[in-house]
């Protein structure tokens, strides 16, 4: 079908869909090749300022996610006070319920390599690699709630970025962004709230 002929309604539908699911499983409606490929997918076909290509992606099934969220929880329990840790244990309990993690990072070689090129635009860069990931994260966080799965993002970066470097042994030019927590969905989300549109949006000419 062309392009021209899709509905933009079909683009709200399918952002309507994308919730923040807390409450995951380890029960996966679809495999694992099936994610990667949805991952590869969309490390494809996000745009990057200057076709730049700095976003970097790791993926993490079963034990491997499963360590992830324990290295985050004997990092926090060293600096959360212990009055609140009861709530920070539920929460990295409640991620390692998920079936897996996608971990999304800058190739900061590349930023620079941009910067260097691009000196007019130098410190612009770090912003639009962000801008790059932020929009690979929405695209594979709908794509995964279109296929049956349920996910919520997470930013527990730069406290783990040392450990999660050196226990998958990824380049240090690699720098952590956010990670997308997957599984099965153990509920729904509720109600979403909206501000209202008067405060938030202008136009001009029309």
């Amino acid at each position: 079908m062309s392009a021209t002929k899709i509905s933009a309604e079909l683009l709200f539908q399918m952002a309507k869909s994308r919730r923040t699911i807390y409450a995951l499983n380890k029960n996966l409606s679809i495999p694992t090749s099936r994610i990667q490929e949805l991952v590869n997918e969309t490390t494809l076909h996000t745009p990057s300022s200057f076709n730049s290509q700095s976003n970097r992606v790791v993926v993490l099934f079963g034990a491997e996610h499963d360590k992830l969220w324990d290295i985050t929880t004997s990092t926090l329990q060293a600096i959360v006070p212990d009055d609140k840790w009861k709530h920070t244990e539920e929460r990295m309990a409640m991620f390692k319920h998920g079936a897996g993690t996608v971990m999304f990072f800058e190739d900061q070689d590349v930023v620079k390599g941009m910067q260097a090129s691009f000196p007019s635009y130098a410190d612009r860069f770090p912003t639009w690699a962000a801008q790059s990931l932020g929009m690979q994260q929405l695209l594979l966080w709908t794509a995964l709630e279109l296929e049956g799965l349920g996910a919520n993002l997470q930013h527990y970066n730069p406290l783990v970025d040392e450990k999660v470097a050196e226990t998958w042994n990824l380049p240090k030019s690699w720098k952590l962004n956010a990670q997308l927590v997957f599984g099965g969905r153990a509920a729904e989300a509720g109600e979403k709230e909206f501000k209202p549109l008067e405060e938030r949006v202008k136009v001009f000419g029309a």
